[in-house]
């Protein structure tokens, strides 16, 4: 699942983003409300952590206004403004948790997980295609009933493309999803993973290439 963290303060947004990733996220980053409105415009997160106070603006300005427009994304906020009031803001403007800083990283790793599982409980957490099947809560692939090893990469990748069973995805879309927003999205790596995972997916082949669009999973 992927993450997006909005904070100005470059050493705790690193912090945090590291957290995160050791918990087995994708973690998009973000100093300002501009460069996080690029993030979530060009591809859905399943949870936002939004500081308070940014250079562009007041965080809790911005999730309101998204949310009038019927924006459902999970949002934590983060800030120094503690005081009851606040709080009480940060949730009337559309916040789904508030933490107040100083923070333990571990407490705020907790909450992002279970406001990423409370996004993701309209989808089933077993997902099926054919003879393939995967249990998104106990990270576990099987073909025919064999247990794959796969890494956290390409269960991300394969993730999603079953989840958009059938569709064309495109490479850009698989990077938005499924890798930092730091990854060139010119670069080969989502080529390199889908190599790896058509070597232990074995046949019949389930991942096709859609040439000029991306990949599809499915019957040929």
């Amino acid at each position: 699942m992927r993450v997006l963290v909005v904070e100005d303060d470059e050493d705790l947004r690193f912090a945090v983003a590291a957290e995160l990733r050791a918990a087995g996220l994708t973690v998009a980053e973000a100093a300002d409300i501009n460069a996080a409105d690029q993030v979530i415009r060009a591809g859905e997160p399943a949870c936002a952590v939004f500081d308070r106070m940014l250079p562009d603006g007041d965080a809790i300005n911005y999730v309101h206004r998204r949310r009038q427009e019927g924006w459902a994304t999970p949002v934590l906020f983060l800030t120094s403004l503690d005081k009851l009031a606040d709080r009480v803001a940060g949730f009337e403007h559309g916040g789904d948790d508030y933490l107040a800083k100083p923070f333990a990283v571990a407490e705020l790793t907790a909450r992002v997980l279970a406001l990423c599982r409370r996004a993701g409980s309209g989808r089933p957490s077993v997902l099926r295609h054919e003879d393939l099947e995967m249990d998104c809560a106990r990270r576990e692939v099987r073909r025919a009933g064999v247990l794959l090893t796969v890494s956290d990469k390409e269960f991300a990748v394969l993730e999603h493309l079953l989840t958009r069973a059938g569709q064309a995805v495109s490479r850009t879309e698989l990077i938005e999803h499924c890798w930092d927003s730091s990854t060139d999205p010119m670069s080969n790596v989502v080529d390199a993973v889908v190599k790896r995972l058509r070597a232990k997916l074995a046949e019949p082949r389930l991942i096709h290439t859609v040439h000029g669009r991306g990949f599809r999973l499915g019957s040929a």
